[in-house]
């Protein structure tokens, strides 16, 4: 058979022309001088600033200075010899962290390491801000936090309701690094904190801490929309980097992507740099969704390769369904059995973590359960 004309031959590209192959065309979000001043001043709208405004506006000038010349990391220091690039000026916040998740990996796979099990109470809901009153899925983590400790695990929580309780407390949202290559995407996450941009400070260098340490995760949630709420959404996306992360961006030289897809194209381990905890899951609604939602949750994980618990650490369960939002703690009061199959989530998750540490690889079933069908 003829081959076409040479003008009609496709070639075929090679990796490293498409490592190249960079696509850039969305709009310049800069913001000049002007605007940047109105942005600055909007988040001290308090008229209390204006008592200094000579101070105001050094400090705004210095924002400026630090945004213009894209100051992301202010502090650096060389990377020295365990990294590819020992002359990279790596962030020195960055190091922090990266060597606090090393050392707290070493000791979470120690054998004579207390066990030590996550509790996450998903809920952006607490009684210190608008709602006037704790969660029901505090209320849920209470019984489950109750039978961690009374096996004598040790028990971390972490409550994302701070996320609108407390000052200054942000989790950014993630930039989508692996969709142009996973070496991209830095373990820990190194987009933030972004000084130049004020994104800062960045809470998930701790809770990259609370997931290392643990040797299970329990996370109760409630359901919006559909979905889990934003709080939850928010960490479950910047945890992207514990599932395939790159914990060398002296390789990538921070954030090139023509290296990095080149990195990729040449053979990426994709380390799971989370595998091997147990997990369990309460998902609570009051009309629709809890089922969409558990099944996320738990795809989610497993896609991790944390370990599943077995069909009694997975749980999804209606309050007081279709009834008013203002008797739904009344509901909760009500469905002692519930509460109690929040219990065996925790006593699941205990008993898998237990199994894990003495080398069994199968899930306890054999809990009673307060209600079947």
């Amino acid at each position: 058979m003829d081959e076409p004309p040479q003008s009609q031959q496709k070639t075929v590209p090679t990796p490293g022309e498409i490592a190249r192959d960079v696509r850039r065309r969305q709009a310049d979000p800069s913001l000049d001088r002007e605007a940047f001043r109105d942005r600055f001043r909007a988040m001290f709208d308090d008229p209390a600033f204006e008592k200094d405004t000579d101070a105001f506006t050094r400090f705004e000038a210095i924002a400026w200075d630090g945004f213009n010349a894209y100051r992301k990391s202010p502090r650096t220091a060389k990377a020295g010899p365990e990294f590819a690039d020992p002359e990279y000026d790596l962030s020195t916040e960055w190091r922090a962290t990266r060597d606090a998740l090393i050392e707290i990996g070493r000791r979470q796979c120690d054998p004579s390491t207390p066990r030590r099990i996550l509790l996450v109470c998903a809920s952006p809901r607490s009684e210190h801000t608008c709602p006037g009153e704790s969660s029901k899925t505090w209320r849920l983590l209470e019984a489950v936090r109750d039978v961690v400790r009374d096996a004598g695990v040790e028990v971390d929580v972490l409550e994302l309701n701070r996320l609108t309780s407390e000052y200054g407390k942000r989790i950014f949202p993630c930039k989508g690094c692996v969709s142009t290559a996973m070496p991209l995407c830095h373990w820990p996450c190194s987009c933030y904190p972004n000084h130049a941009m004020a994104q800062a400070p960045d809470w998930m260098a701790e809770i990259y801490q609370l997931w290392t340490a643990a040797h299970g995760v329990v996370i109760v949630t409630p359901v919006h929309w559909n979905q889990v709420p934003t709080v939850l959404k928010l960490m479950m996306d910047r945890l992207v980097c514990a599932d395939g992360g790159n914990p060398d961006p002296t390789r990538t030289h921070g954030k090139d992507p023509q290296r990095a897809k080149q990195l990729e194209l040449d053979g990426w381990d994709y380390p799971k740099h989370l595998a091997g905890r147990a997990y369990g899951v309460v998902v609570h609604g009051d009309t629709e969704g809890t089922k969409n939602v558990r099944h996320a949750l738990c795809d989610w994980l497993g896609a991790m390769e944390l370990v599943d618990a077995g069909a009694t650490s997975q749980l999804d369960r209606y309050i007081g369904y279709y009834e008013p939002y203002a008797t739904s703690h009344r509901a909760l009061d009500a469905d002692e059995a519930m509460i109690e199959e929040a219990r065996n989530v925790a006593r699941a998750v205990v008993t898998r973590v237990m199994q894990l540490r003495d080398g069994i690889d199968e899930a306890d079933t054999g809990l009673p359960q307060p209600r079947m069908k």
